[in-house]
């Protein structure tokens, strides 16, 4: 029997890993749901079936897959299976005609695998860099009720909404980034260049300079004498913080960071509400019970601290609580939505009214990405304005000093 290696979270969102003999991975996952705790990532390490086709992630030389492939990937598939084409031909038709090559690895990898004996969910959950849990679950209840077709209609859907809320975001912080990016390189070149030239130019005189001109140059000094211990000192915080992320802590310490930054963490945990509340109804709209809907929803938010609430409103629903009371409970939705969720409940319409609210929320967030410019351009024009105040200041007020002096010897 195959030995496999399990990444799992608790109840309370605490990290778990472990190893288990079982059948198959779903049998692994089968058994940690019913002891209460969440799968993260499972792979097989020693015995039975390799773990050929198993992709570990994409490499940096191999094309990135998007959101776009993945769309793509859903409109055809839905239309193939629309039309009564085999799985298994409109897999072979996909791969000849997709651009993304490391996508059509994927799917080669898939239908090898159908054609081993394995069903479509079975195939895609072995690829879970590329597949998200929520996306295998769709798929699998497509599989299960015969309407494979509308499955990836709904998920080509949300999956064109994501991609839109993702442009409007980039598109909003585009302009800050920009301004930023260009505030730090004019202070490099500053301090490293031309401040260089006014502190020669101010040593041929042997005066005492303003104290605004001695913070200049000093700072200035110590950029040019170690800026090379200081790019270092960059590069290596920069991958360290990469790697930082990748852990379960780190992930989560961020996640919850992210969301108490001021002005952009409301429109984040706005935006992923909304994710949330689109990704249940959905679920529950395509027949998915609403335990297994939360917890493939919570690995599938991109933000560990709202998915461990997630994970708790599960763990509330499975103890008999209402899912109002649940969501209640996580201290994350508005009065507004927390009304809408309990008149869903006693209505019976609980898919409709979480979609209401994943629109109020995506209203929400567009209306803040459009007063987040306005109220970042008051916050540049100020750094702007400091900075010029300074060099002013600290370079041509000693000028002026020394110009006056002259003209009075002379």
């Amino acid at each position: 029997m195959p030995l496999f290696e399990y990444k799992a979270r608790t109840r309370r969102g605490e990290p778990v890993t472990g190893e288990m003999e079982a059948e198959s991975a779903d049998r692994v996952a089968d058994y940690l749901f019913q002891s209460e705790i969440t799968p993260v990532e499972i792979q097989i390490v020693a015995g039975g079936e390799s773990n050929k086709g198993a992709r570990k992630g994409v490499r940096w030389w191999q094309d990135s897959i998007k959101l776009d492939d993945l769309i793509m990937m859903c409109r055809q598939f839905h239309t193939l299976m629309r039309a009564g084409v085999p799985i298994l031909r409109g897999l072979d038709t996909l791969i000849a005609t997709t651009r993304n090559r490391t996508l059509a690895d994927v799917l080669q990898e898939v239908s090898d695998d159908l054609r081993g004996g394995r069903d479509l969910a079975s195939a895609l959950a072995r690829h879970p860099d590329v597949f998200t849990p929520l996306f295998i679950n769709m798929i699998k209840v497509g599989e299960n009720t015969g309407r494979l077709d509308e499955s990836f209609r709904q998920l080509a859907d949300y999956l064109e909404l994501e991609k839109s809320t993702r442009n409007r975001v980039r598109s909003a912080l585009r302009y800050p980034t920009m301004v930023i990016a260009t505030i730090v390189v004019a202070i490099v070149i500053i301090n490293i260049w031309v401040i260089p030239a006014f502190a020669k130019a101010f040593a041929r005189f042997n005066s005492d300079l303003p104290l605004a001109t001695q913070m200049l140059i000093a700072t200035s000094h110590f950029f040019v004498n170690w800026w090379k211990e200081m790019l270092v000192t960059a590069v290596v915080g920069f991958v360290g913080f990469r790697m930082w992320l990748r852990t379960d802590d780190g992930d989560y310490a961020w996640s919850r960071f992210i969301l108490r930054i001021p002005l952009v963490g409301g429109i984040i945990l706005r935006a992923v509400l909304a994710r949330f509340s689109r990704s249940v109804a959905m679920s529950i709209q395509s027949g998915v019970p609403l335990v297994q809907a939360l917890t493939s929803v919570a690995g599938a938010l991109g933000n560990a601290f709202i998915g461990e609430r997630v994970l708790g409103m599960r763990t509330g629903i499975e103890a008999g609580e209402s899912i109002a009371r649940t969501a209640a409970a996580t201290g994350l939705f508005t009065p507004l939505v927390l009304q809408m969720i309990a008149i869903g409940e006693e209505t019976g319409t609980v898919d409709e009214l979480l979609l209401e609210t994943a629109e109020h929320y995506e209203r929400d967030v567009d209306y803040e990405l459009k007063r987040l410019t306005d109220a970042i351009e008051p916050l540049i024009i100020v750094i702007i304005g400091v900075m010029v105040l300074v060099l002013a200041l600290g370079v041509f007020l000693p000028m002026w000093d020394l110009s006056s002096v002259a003209f009075k010897k002379g």
